[in-house]
């Protein structure tokens, strides 16, 4: 009986432990649940913020205008062309989501840079005809004093190719559509040359490189970088394309995720060197959608030929 007696006060006293915490529990349990909802909730909130500045930025970055310098060893360039100045732009992509103000900042900050040469890499347009002219129209305003020359890209084809051509002729701009003409300057010659473009059009080398002996030094304008896989010829010294954007979209780490070219990041910016030749690959200008850039600023090239050095694959000249 004893006993039984201090068994009584123990299992009461348990009781009224359980019951607490049965009652702590159900009071602890939403204010948890409400924690993780709140923290979620601003975890949603900042990624949004986080996003929404990205993509501000990404747009501002696609308005910024950069003048990218690089001087290019240039085999069989004759002594009167050495240190001559090029100005590259390509990939304008005048449209919906690069307006004409911007074309025209491109002109006038060409312009104001001197160069020597003026070549345009193509794809002057994006979404539509109805910007094939007055792009053309403000790139008429381009002044070099070896003129300017111009190749098409895929988009001037797809919307309208033909009328790409006429506006830029009528604006005092040479298409070197699989054709060239020479450079003349101090009694000496350098080809320039340009094929159609890779994916719309056909391509003759053999024509755009004409009488250029294997001792002459030739330039080829080709829209697409991946033209110069094919390229065998020893005479083509310097490919200048654009096309791929240099991403456009250019990921820490993981790269650019979108290159038009079936070599991956190969041809993605820069200059690349081949067995046959090397091409410099501009980022370029505009943006094709989405109107983003990321890591990846349009750019005005600045190209000064240099002199290859040490003995040449064909024998130096000049």
């Amino acid at each position: 009986m004893k006993n039984a007696g201090r068994e009584a006060p123990i299992a009461d006293a348990s009781q009224a432990l359980e019951e607490q915490a049965g009652q702590a529990s159900k009071t602890t349990a939403p204010v948890g649940r409400r924690s993780r909802r709140r923290f979620l909730k601003r975890a949603l909130w900042t990624a949004a913020a986080v996003g929404a500045g990205l993509g501000a930025y990404s747009a501002l970055e696609a308005s910024w205008l950069r003048v990218v310098k690089e001087t290019i060893e240039t085999p069989r360039v004759a002594a009167p062309f050495v240190g001559m100045r090029i100005a590259f732009l390509t990939d304008l992509h005048h449209g919906p989501f690069t307006g004409i103000e911007y074309i025209e900042r491109v002109v006038a900050r060409t312009n104001a840079l001197a160069p020597d040469l003026i070549l345009l890499g193509g794809d002057y347009i994006h979404r539509g005809p109805q910007f094939i002219y007055p792009c053309a129209n403000a790139l008429g305003k381009l002044k070099a004093p070896l003129g300017v020359y111009a190749v098409l890209g895929n988009h001037d084809h797809w919307h309208g190719g033909r009328l790409t051509s006429a506006c830029l002729e009528g604006n005092g701009i040479v298409e070197l559509k699989n054709r060239g003409v020479w450079l003349r300057k101090g009694g000496a010659r350098l080809r320039l040359g340009g094929v159609d473009d890779l994916w719309t059009a056909r391509q003759d080398l053999g024509a755009a490189l004409g009488d250029a002996t294997d001792d002459d030094a030739c330039l080829l304008l080709s829209h697409n970088p991946d033209t110069v896989e094919s390229i065998d010829d020893q005479r083509v010294s310097l490919v200048l394309s654009g096309h791929t954007h240099g991403g456009q979209v250019v990921l820490p780490v993981v790269g650019a995720p979108i290159v038009p070219s079936q070599y991956g990041q190969k041809y993605l910016r820069g200059l690349v060197e081949t067995e046959a030749t090397k091409v410099y690959v501009s980022r370029g200008l505009g943006t094709v959608t989405p109107p983003l850039r990321f890591c990846c600023p349009p750019e005005i090239n600045l190209i000064t030929l240099a002199g290859a050095v040490g003995p040449d694959r064909a024998g130096a000249k000049g």
